[in-house]
C-alpha cells in the first residue's frame, strides 16, 4: 500500500511540472521563522511551498487541516482579526510583524523580502485563480493532508516543534508531510532544494555517478551534519523523544505509533 502512495506521489510530483525542485544555494535567510498555517493538501498553500522552496527558505509550519482543534481556531481568529475570511494559507513573518493571507500576496513579499533581485518572477506573477496543477496533485492523492485525523483529540501538541528535511516536490516527504498535518503536529521545514543538476534523483541514484558531493557553500553542505551525513529526505527529527530517522514509510509508522 505503500508503495502505491508513493507512486500517486511521483504522479503529483509530475503534474508539478518541475516546481517546488530546485533552489538557490545561499538563500537569504531571516533571523526569525516564517511562520505558515497551512493545509498540506491546499493547492493555494503549494504554490507557497513551492516557492519557499525556490528560495530555500526554512519556515514553521502550524497544519491546519479541516475540523483541526489545535493551530486552526488560531489561524480564523488571526485571519478575524485582520477582517478577511476564513481560507488558507496565513503567512505570519516574525521578522517584520506582517501577516498575509493570500496565496499570491505571500509569493509577492516573499520574492520582494527574500529574493535576489527584491521582484516576482515572470512565471510566479499573476497566477491564475483556479490553480489546475495543484487541484490535479491534491486529486491524485485522494485528498490527503486537508482533513484532521481525530486520533489525537485528547492528547496535547508535543512540547517541541518537530523537524522535517524536505523540499515541495520531494514524492517521499510529501507522504509524511501530509500526515503531520492530519495529525496536526507543528514542525520546522528544513528545505534542501537541489542546487544544480547533480543533485538530481534520488539519494541513490543521482544523475552525476559516483560519491555525491554538494555545492561548496551551498545550503546542502551546510546541511550534511544536521543528516547524520547523509543527504536523503524526508530525515525526522522529534526531539520530544529523541528520534532521528530516515524512509518515509518509518516515519510515517513513527508519527501513528508516537502521536497518533
Amino acid at each position: 500500500m505503500h508503495h502505491i502512495k508513493v507512486l500517486q506521489s511521483v504522479i503529483g510530483t509530475l503534474l508539478e511540472g518541475g516546481r517546488g525542485v530546485t533552489g538557490t544555494a545561499t538563500p537569504m535567510q531571516p533571523e526569525k521563522a516564517i511562520q505558515l498555517y497551512d493545509m498540506e493538501g491546499c493547492p493555494f498553500c503549494r504554490r507557497v511551498r513551492e516557492v519557499l522552496t525556490m528560495l530555500n527558505l526554512d519556515f514553521e509550519v502550524y497544519p491546519c487541516p479541516k475540523n483541526g482543534t489545535r493551530f486552526r481556531p488560531v489561524a480564523e481568529e488571526m485571519i478575524k482579526s485582520m477582517g478577511g475570511s476564513v481560507s488558507f494559507p496565513l503567512m505570519v513573518d516574525q521578522n517584520t510583524g506582517e501577516k498575509l493571507q493570500e496565496s499570491q500576496a505571500i509569493i509577492d513579499y516573499l520574492f520582494k523580502n527574500y529574493g535576489k533581485t527584491g521582484r516576482t518572477p515572470a512565471k510566479w506573477k499573476n497566477l491564475s485563480k483556479q490553480p489546475i496543477a495543484g487541484m490535479l496533485v491534491s486529486g491524485v492523492r485522494m485528498m490527503r493532508g486537508l482533513n484532521a485525523d481525530g486520533t489525537n483529540i485528547n492528547k496535547a501538541a508535543p512540547e517541541h516543534l518537530l523537524h522535517l528535511w524536505s523540499f515541495e516536490a520531494s514524492p517521499f516527504t510529501r507522504l509524511v508531510r501530509e500526515r503531520l498535518c492530519e495529525l496536526e503536529l507543528p514542525y520546522v521545514l528544513h528545505n534542501v532544494a537541489k542546487e544544480r543538476w547533480q543533485d538530481m534523483g534520488p539519494a541513490v541514484l543521482r544523475a552525476k555517478p559516483g560519491p555525491y558531493v554538494p555545492l561548496a557553500g551551498g545550503k546542502r553542505e551546510k546541511e550534511l551534519q544536521s543528516m547524520q551525513g547523509q543527504l536523503q529526505v524526508p530525515f525526522l527529527v522529534d526531539d520530544n523523544t529523541g528520534v532521528q530517522m530516515f524512509e518515509s514509510k518509518d516515519i510515517i509508522q513513527y508519527l501513528n505509533r508516537t502521536y497518533g
